[in-house]
């Protein structure tokens, strides 16, 4: 079940807090592979708090595939994904992975999904800002945190 919009505001400020961006990178992978065997994929352990999705994407140099965790925004049939990278000052992977190969697929609540990712433009990235911070509030202050322009794609289905 997800978590209440209400507590969504307090739960963010602690995703942005520093111990949490310095341990979350490490603890959140194992526990989101451990969530993902015992409910056969059907249930992520971030996506108690916001809707996330497993995105598999091609290694931007090694060709292999990758999955990945990521908290999502719904927009219509599309979805929206920010690489916030835990507000660390690199882009994260997959964001490379994206770009090399927009091809992809996600899967959703154990569904897999052909999609096409493309990358937002400076304007389009501005005006999707409200939605993913209704979404997530005070999602945007990861970028101060980080340091650089957070990548955003929205994500097609095929």
């Amino acid at each position: 079940m997800p978590l209440p919009r209400i507590l969504r505001p307090p739960v963010a400020w602690f995703s942005r807090t520093a111990f949490f961006r310095r341990v979350g990178p490490t603890i959140m992978p194992p526990l989101e592979r451990v969530m993902r065997a015992l409910t056969g994929g059907r249930v992520q352990l971030s996506g108690l708090g916001v809707p996330t999705l497993v995105l598999h994407t091609i290694g931007a140099r090694s060709g292999l595939e990758r999955d990945i965790v990521l908290m999502y925004c719904p927009d219509g049939p599309e979805f929206l994904v920010t690489g916030s990278n835990f507000a660390r000052d690199a882009h994260p992977a997959w964001t490379a992975n994206l770009l090399a190969h927009p091809d992809v697929a996600v899967s959703v609540g154990g569904r897999r999904i052909p999609v096409r990712s493309h990358r937002l433009d400076d304007a389009e990235r501005e005006a999707t800002w409200p939605k993913l911070e209704r979404n997530w509030p005070g999602y945007r202050r990861y970028e101060a945190t980080a340091g650089r322009t957070l990548r955003v794609f929205r994500l097609t289905p095929r």
